[in-house]
């Protein structure tokens, strides 16, 4: 039994059908994404995997570039540095322009305020920067 989990190959499928996908628009190994999390809590990246970038990233309704630059205006929102620049640069791997980041970045200025706007531009600056 995985986790309390009986029936290892549904877990396994989910996770390997979330890891493919995360790899792909982070372009690294979930290993190396999720290493900060080996030593005090694993199974959080595997939820990870498991629950957004299975079940939700590959709905079919929505394309991976689309998802990417909502997920750019949430954690924009959100205020969350370290996670919007991940994101920001899976945008950039599946198609969006730097352009379009900025300005869905720009348009939750609206919604969250000045300064949460001003931190995502300049997180967005910072990885098209190290991107180049």
């Amino acid at each position: 039994m995985l986790n309390g989990f009986r029936d290892n190959s549904i877990i396994m499928s989910r996770y390997e059908k979330g890891k493919e996908v995360l790899e792909e628009i982070q372009q690294r190994s979930v290993e190396e994404i999720f290493k900060d999390l080996e030593d005090i809590a694993p199974d959080l990246g595997r939820f990870v995997v498991e629950f957004p970038y299975a079940e939700i990233y590959t709905r079919s309704e929505v394309d991976l570039k689309t998802r990417e630059l909502c997920t750019v205006a949430a954690l924009t929102v959100l205020g969350t540095i370290p996670q919007l620049k991940e994101h920001i640069n899976a945008a950039l791997n599946v198609g969006n322009s730097e352009t379009e980041i900025v300005e869905i970045i720009m348009q939750m200025s609206a919604y969250c305020g000045f300064p949460k706007s001003i931190n995502g531009v300049v997180a967005a600056k910072e990885v098209f920067e190290e991107r180049d």
